[in-house]
């Protein structure tokens, strides 16, 4: 064991015997949600270590456009410089300290820091610090760089000084699926921020299975109502929508390979950049989030030519779901808060010259989303009030509930891969 602090509940090694008492396919312990120095390994193990998921291109469309997040005491920034290229550096002066940039996003000639005006270029670089010594070294004192991986336009941070290397062999897997839908030519339509009452863990559980989804009446106009039953879960009673899923999905297919759109489903949760991907119909009209599914937004994303490409869902851990329809994208960024909260920042992708008012309407655009986001937090609320509780003990899962038990076991395996590096 290569970690250790002088406090003995920081040590890795006591987070591993409480992950050795789950049984596989049992949720986790307590206090793996509820307490604070399970906390801070995961932000030391797994936020500063893995690859995270903060935000698209377009949010960051122009030169000195900007976008920041926080990874518990760390923070990021994403920018764009004079030449158009992305960088990524930490958000602290290379003075003091100080915080450089408080707005998740902005746009700056120059990067000033408040405090004592040290400036720093769009590319990191040291341009003045008043009454600096002639001897300091100012080309040693640019910003410090952050690992920065564009996939299709979806942009990925490490604050490790070695990043998982897998990202390469997963962006060849996801870049073709997203890149028909053109995140380059996109524009935020909308963006919200939700802190749900719970720890970071329980919001990716949450979504990573549907077995809670009779709390989404907006969704459920959108999925079938056999979304994620394997055939042999299908109830009876469901049969006819079932059988009506499957001819749906033929068609989906058929039309994907018309326009040359990978659509077959590639899971690999288990690698350090575990994913999810897949393209499926959706209810109703098939086009969008909408509750008779028909598309919400009229200009379609890049050149796709056909409205009726049902949704293509990707899921990447430790931090990120998005759902890219042939009109819209939504993103959504799990980033923790603290040990009972959790920060998910959604945002709304619209081709970008679609003009609001005439191509979309943001209330419409937002609504099964909004919705859905704000049961997704009381049911995450309520479950953190219960894992904290002296009376709970870890349950099973159902077989609806796989997904839930593949993240589980992804936390379980970089937990222990990073605590023995």
């Amino acid at each position: 064991m290569t970690l250790t602090t002088t406090t003995p509940r920081l040590d890795a090694g006591w987070l591993l015997d409480l992950l050795d008492t789950r049984p596989r396919g049992h949720s986790l312990p307590g206090a793996c949600y509820s307490d604070p120095a399970v906390h801070e390994l995961d932000l030391r193990l797994i936020w500063q270590r893995q690859w995270i998921f903060v935000g698209s291109v377009a949010e960051v469309p122009e030169e000195g456009d900007f976008l920041s997040i926080d990874l518990g005491s760390a923070s990021v920034v994403v920018l764009r410089d004079d030449d158009g290229r992305l960088q990524a550096f930490r958000n602290v002066c290379r003075h003091r300290g100080s915080r450089l940039v408080t707005e998740s996003h902005g746009c700056v000639g120059n990067i000033v820091c408040g405090y004592h005006h040290w400036t720093y270029a769009t590319d990191g670089r040291l341009l003045h610090a008043p009454q600096l010594p002639p001897t300091a070294e100012r080309a040693a004192l640019g910003l410090r760089t952050v690992h920065l991986r564009e996939v299709a336009g979806l942009l990925f941070v490490c604050l490790a000084a070695e990043p998982p290397g897998d990202i390469e062999d997963v962006a060849r897997v996801v870049a073709p699926y997203v890149a028909p839908h053109a995140l380059d030519r996109t524009k935020v339509a909308a963006q919200t921020d939700l802190v749900e009452h719970g720890n970071w863990k329980l919001t990716m559980e949450n979504n990573r299975e549907c077995y809670h989804c009779d709390g989404h009446p907006e969704l459920l106009c959108s999925f079938f109502p056999t979304w994620g039953l394997a055939d042999h879960q299908v109830p009876e009673r469901l049969r006819a929508d079932h059988d009506r899923y499957l001819l749906a999905q033929v068609d989906l297919e058929r039309r994907s390979e018309d326009l040359g759109l990978p659509y077959a489903l590639v899971e690999d949760l288990g690698r350090p950049v575990g994913f999810r991907l897949h393209r499926e119909p959706l209810d109703g009209a098939g086009e969008s989030f909408s509750p008779d599914g028909t598309r919400l937004v009229g200009r379609l994303l890049g050149d796709l030519p056909d409205a009726r490409l049902g949704r293509l869902g990707l899921h990447t851990q430790p931090n990120a779901w998005f759902h890219a329809q042939a009109d819209h994208v939504v993103t959504f960024a799990a980033l923790p808060v603290s040990v009972d909260r959790t920060l998910v920042r959604t945002t709304w992708l619209v081709h970008e010259d679609a003009v609001e008012g005439v191509d979309y309407d943001v209330a419409s655009l937002t609504a099964t989303w909004r919705a859905t986001n704000e049961q997704d937090a009381a049911f995450v609320a309520l479950t953190q009030a219960g894992v904290a509780d002296p009376g709970y003990e870890p349950g099973p899962y159902s077989e609806a509930e796989e997904q839930v038990e593949a993240f589980v076991a992804w936390y379980d395996a970089r937990i222990r891969e990073e605590a023995a590096r």
